[in-house]
């Protein structure tokens, strides 16, 4: 799946976790504003800085599930605020005109289908050498 394919199918999880609360955003917003939530500085999907950020909150279990080819496991929005800094939910939320408590909860849905279908096969976890590769990238981040 390219990084596109992968918006999408996130922006729709995202916009059917809002549904159930009524929230009714459009799908293109949804999609604009969690390509912006999950980019790096060039404007590419930074998988990789994710997971070093859920490393970091030790979450790496839960990262674990996604990048493997099995079950997903949950994250619940409070650890999905331990990912992303305070501001960048809050202009994720604003970007959709929603409260910082409805964008943790759709992102609780869309945060492991972006890691799993990032990592399908096996592929973006091969990329940074395995689980060891992410270690050692949040490891960089405290010399």
């Amino acid at each position: 799946m390219n990084q596109s394919e992968i918006i999408n199918l996130a922006g729709q999880l995202f916009q059917g976790k809002l549904d159930k609360d009524g929230d009714g955003i459009d799908l293109a917003d949804i999609q604009a504003a969690l390509g912006q939530l999950m980019s790096n500085n060039e404007g590419t999907m930074d998988i990789s800085s994710l997971l070093s950020n859920m490393n970091m909150g030790s979450l790496m279990g839960i990262a674990s599930s996604w990048l493997g080819d099995g079950n997903n496991e949950t994250i619940s929005s409070n650890q999905v605020s331990e990912v992303f800094d305070e501001e960048k939910i809050s202009d994720f939320a604003s970007q959709l005109g929603i409260s910082n408590d409805s964008a943790l909860n759709g992102l609780t849905e869309a945060l492991p289908e972006i890691v799993d279908k990032s990592s399908s096969g096996g592929s973006l976890l091969d990329s940074i050498g395995g689980l060891d590769g992410i270690i050692s990238m949040a490891g960089k981040l405290f010399r």
